[in-house]
């Protein structure tokens, strides 16, 4: 019986959110449900002991990142800078390689710190314009800018700062970095597979005497302004947050060692803050990387931002709001169904896959497919058997940069079923439904899939870390 409480609290709040409700007022209701079967008396108790901690808890980690990214996304596509790099890639590739240059713009937002959800927003008007021109079906856009934006700069790549990449850091001690060369190869397979799978969806429609179509819903107005940003001023704050990322978690972990206190006034001497460096370094990295892109962009692009930052920034705010909420939620969430009797019976279904790396990523597939979030799904499973991956990966001798990318890359797989939030919104953004354009999407998620198993492949066969 505890069993089938957690499957259905997991699938009551799959089909709510596939519904378009909140996961912000769904995710307490299905926890609290779940426990009220299970014993009534202990929904107070769980409610703020369990649930509200480990919400709370992932947004003291975790919020600033949101924030920031959201903030730094707006203000590249509000200067000018995101039109900049579209029209550099476009004219390096040609109006006949649309398809390659519209990921190639959301793979370039997406690893230099442009959140995800913003990308989709900057990216649409652009691949519209571009897939018009090339008379290229608008069906495919969604697949198109999932495959840039959603994939192998989302968690695969090393050093992307999107928060899929990050959550890791804190369970493994890593850092972002992760794995490199597993990383690098993961993303080649990803892109050139997911590429080769679009053209042959563009080749097929052309054949049929398919073009990009009439009377489409969501059609942004072509532009016809002109570009007058130069492109290398526009990839600079890219650059800076990548760049500084890196010189940053250099700098940190030699200033302040394994352990950082502080006392603002003599009264707190005795107990002083203290803060575990190894466990939020990576955290801390990326932070400041995304505040100097944030005053470099600001900088360079002052005057298209002068009259548009004040609205610009509160759009910003309000979206990071929602995904930071949307999350952490899924956290807490997860964290009751954990503590739940039944999710014993899964987890001990899961450990019975004997292989660590396989263990890690059927698991955190699964988690993500459920809660229909790369992030809710990677904290969950995390949150509630991180400690078991650990150990397993210390007997079996698998560096635990290992364990990071393969978790961080399997949350990017099955997460994005039809009731994903992203797939959601990259639909209603682009005018779409489901049912035209699903399925391109849904090929890029099984792509996706493969290629984790395909990582941990090379990683047996090679020893490449």
């Amino acid at each position: 019986m505890s069993f089938v409480v957690c499957l259905a609290a997991l699938f009551f709040l799959m089909a709510v959110a596939y519904r378009g409700f909140s996961v912000i007022l769904f995710a307490p209701i299905a926890a609290m449900a779940a426990v009220l079967v299970t014993d009534p008396a202990a929904v107070p108790t769980i409610f703020s002991g369990l649930f509200m901690e480990k919400m709370v808890g992932f947004l003291k980690l975790y919020f600033p990142l949101f924030l920031l990214g959201a903030v730094f996304g707006k203000l590249i596509e509000i200067s000018g800078f995101a039109r900049s790099i579209v029209g550099a890639v476009t004219g390096l590739l040609g109006q006949g390689r649309a398809v390659a240059a519209i990921v190639l713009v959301g793979a370039i937002l997406t690893y230099g710190g442009v959140s995800l959800f913003v990308a989709v927003f900057a990216v649409y008007p652009f691949a519209a314009e571009l897939f018009r021109r090339s008379d290229i079906p608008k069906r495919l856009i969604p697949g198109t800018i999932a495959l840039g934006a959603f994939t192998f700069t989302m968690d695969t790549l090393p050093g992307t700062p999107q928060i899929q990449n990050i959550i890791p850091t804190s369970f493994f001690k890593t850092d972002a970095y992760a794995a490199p060369w597993l990383g690098i190869i993961g993303s080649i397979f990803v892109f050139t597979l997911g590429v080769a799978w679009l053209e042959f969806r563009r080749r097929r429609a052309a054949a049929a005497g398919e073009g990009y179509g009439a009377d489409h819903a969501e059609e942004p107005v072509a532009s016809e302004d002109k570009i007058t940003i130069h492109p290398a001023i526009a990839l600079l704050p890219l650059f800076i947050v990548g760049i500084g990322n890196k010189l940053l978690l250099s700098w940190i972990t030699a200033s302040y060692g394994t352990e950082a206190s502080a006392a603002l006034n003599p009264d707190m001497v005795a107990h002083p803050v203290t803060v575990q460096v190894k466990a939020v370094a990576a955290i801390w990295a990326v932070e400041g990387a995304l505040i100097l892109g944030i005053l470099a962009t600001v900088l360079l692009g002052f005057r298209n931002l002068a009259s548009r930052f004040s609205e610009g920034s509160k759009a910003a705010v309000a979206g990071s709001l929602l995904a930071g909420m949307n999350t952490a939620t899924e956290y807490g969430f997860g964290a009751v169904i954990a503590a739940l009797p039944g999710f014993k019976v899964i987890s001990d279904a899961l450990s019975a896959i004997p292989n660590p790396l396989v263990n890690e990523a059927v698991t955190v597939n699964v988690l993500a497919g459920v809660t229909g979030s790369a992030s809710g799904g990677l904290s969950i499973a995390l949150a509630a058997l991180g400690e078991r991956f650990v150990q397993a990966a210390q007997a079996s001798g698998i560096p635990l940069e290992v364990m990071h990318r393969v978790a961080s890359m399997a949350s990017g797989g099955m997460d994005t079923l039809p009731h994903n939030g992203a797939v959601i919104t990259l639909l209603a953004v682009t005018g779409l439904t489901h049912r035209q354009s699903y399925g391109d999407i849904f090929a890029i998620t099984c792509i996706k899939t493969l290629a984790v198993f395909f990582v941990i492949g090379v990683y047996y066969a090679t020893g490449l870390v």
